[in-house]
């Protein structure tokens, strides 16, 4: 690390195959890839130096490529359903190592289906991490929730938190992982195996930028958001 920066590459994970939304990381929102929206995001942010798409699909690679990043070509046996996210990112890092020439000393993982988290938010969320990047090797984004959560035991419903104050804004907001942005230490992601390293911290977003496509519905809320709201 020098001065107010890190040393990192930015890896999206794009594998070709969906189920909930088929050719969902190239699917149009609003006209344009979904893939392209994380994409001009992080080369705006500007906290990289590369940004790659780890992907097993040609046509993923071409609109990658004409959208401003790189490409890792992720192989068959990590690209399946169960492939885990660490399993590309920790061949992507051999990938930049053997193609490019260099070993970033940080991986910042943006998934492609968080298109509406901006360029200035991944900037904060980087430059959040660097005062503490000594106390913590990963750092994670999440969102507040306020929820009243309860568990079903059998045929039995009882609150996860029964001293919880019934009115909401009295309650302690829970925290929750919306797989928007992950920054990890190298190191500690190749001896952990895990986004996570050894010990992260957290970093706080909006729920418009929170949003996460998974379903159809998703794609079509997006859609609306980006047309009526932002």
């Amino acid at each position: 690390m020098a001065g107010n920066s890190l040393e990192l590459a930015a890896i999206i994970p794009a594998r070709g195959g969906s189920k909930g939304i088929p050719g969902k990381n190239i699917r149009l929102l609003n006209g344009k890839p979904l893939l392209t929206y994380t994409i001009e995001s992080a080369l705006e942010s500007r906290v990289a130096k590369d940004v790659f798409v780890s992907t097993d699909s040609e046509e993923i690679m071409r609109v990658a490529e004409a959208s401003g990043a790189s490409v890792i070509n992720r192989p068959p046996e990590i690209s399946h359903d169960t492939a885990s996210t660490e399993s590309a990112l920790l061949h992507g890092v051999d990938f930049i190592k053997a193609n490019h020439g260099w070993n970033p000393e940080y991986i910042l993982t943006l998934p492609p289906t968080s298109p509406l988290r901006k360029a200035e938010t991944i900037r904060k969320f980087i430059s959040s991490f660097i005062p503490v990047c000594n106390e913590y090797d990963a750092m994670l984004s999440f969102t507040e929730c306020r929820g009243d959560y309860w568990i079903k035991a059998n045929e039995d419903f009882s609150r996860l938190f029964p001293d919880a104050p019934r009115r909401r804004q009295d309650r302690k907001p829970l925290y929750l992982e919306n797989s928007a942005m992950y920054v990890t230490k190298t190191e500690s992601l190749i001896v952990t195996g895990s986004i996570l390293g050894r010990n992260c911290t957290g970093f706080v977003i909006n729920e418009i930028e929170a949003i996460d496509i998974n379903e159809p519905l998703d794609l079509q809320w997006a859609e609306f958001v980006l047309k009526n709201i932002l």
